[in-house]
């Protein structure tokens, strides 16, 4: 059953993503070589706290940080550590807040200083991605509508789109349905009705799709070892154009 958000539940939401959004800008500012990723986790865990919010990812089915942080090849679920961060790596931040008992979820891939062409237009080529997708994430389109707009970019560019994980619904849960995947036909999946709430993510690889889980049963890299970039905002279907809750304005 998908979840439908009501206008009291979504005043406690849009504080959630907004203080989600701002500990994705606060990470991406400390994006410089010589940070260590697991400074980059305190800086996400403290200020989220310092919200009077609790980090949705720190335990979450063992996971043992607030951030997910990945770099270069590694697509998703990168444990922040002792790692420090060079000049051309690309640095994906994936973080969530849980504030009055709802969530927000949202990510992004940022350069060390300078990178090749190849990283930045990966980066570029993802957010694109998002809002293609974005254009169908509206009253009476199909979930699908929405992957197959995020691969069709993503492919008409060079690159492929991760296909096992996908985006989701986020609500009371960090995890809801329905699925959002990143690929596939249009017009199937659940029919886009006011009031869900979706965490759109598009995981994009420059090379093969595939990807493999290390022994750490988290972190996520391309079987070809090429470069991986991330970007995901919570969003609001409404009546109208979609609204991007996980934005920073107010804090």
């Amino acid at each position: 059953m998908i979840p439908i958000k009501n206008e009291r539940e979504l005043v406690v939401m849009r504080q959630a993503c907004k203080i989600t959004a701002a500990a994705r800008a606060l990470a991406g500012e400390m994006v410089r070589p010589g940070v260590t990723t697991k400074a980059i986790d305190k800086a996400v865990h403290d200020f989220i706290v310092a919200q009077g919010a609790k980090p949705s990812f720190l335990h979450y089915s063992g996971y043992p940080a607030s951030a997910c942080i990945s770099v270069n090849d590694v697509v998703i679920h990168g444990i922040p550590d002792g790692y420090k961060l060079k000049e051309g790596d690309i640095v994906s931040v994936d973080v969530g807040a849980c504030w009055k008992g709802f969530h927000g979820d949202c990510a992004a891939t940022f350069a060390c200083g300078r990178i090749s062409p190849t990283a930045q237009k990966l980066i570029d080529v993802t957010k694109e991605s998002f809002f293609e997708g974005l254009k169908f994430a509206r009253q009476g389109y199909r979930i699908s509508d929405i992957s197959h707009a995020v691969q069709s970019h993503v492919e008409k560019n060079g690159f492929s789109v991760v296909r096992a994980f996908v985006g989701h619904g986020v609500g009371e849960n960090l995890h809801e349905e329905p699925e959002v995947p990143n690929f596939g036909s249009p017009g199937r999946g659940p029919r886009l009705v006011k009031g869900m709430t979706l965490a759109i993510e598009p995981m994009v690889n420059v090379g093969g799709w595939e990807v493999r889980v290390l022994k750490d049963r988290w972190t996520t890299v391309t079987v070809d070892g090429s470069l991986a970039a991330h970007y995901e905002n919570t969003v609001l279907i409404t009546d109208g154009e979609p609204e991007i809750l996980t934005v920073a304005e107010g804090l």
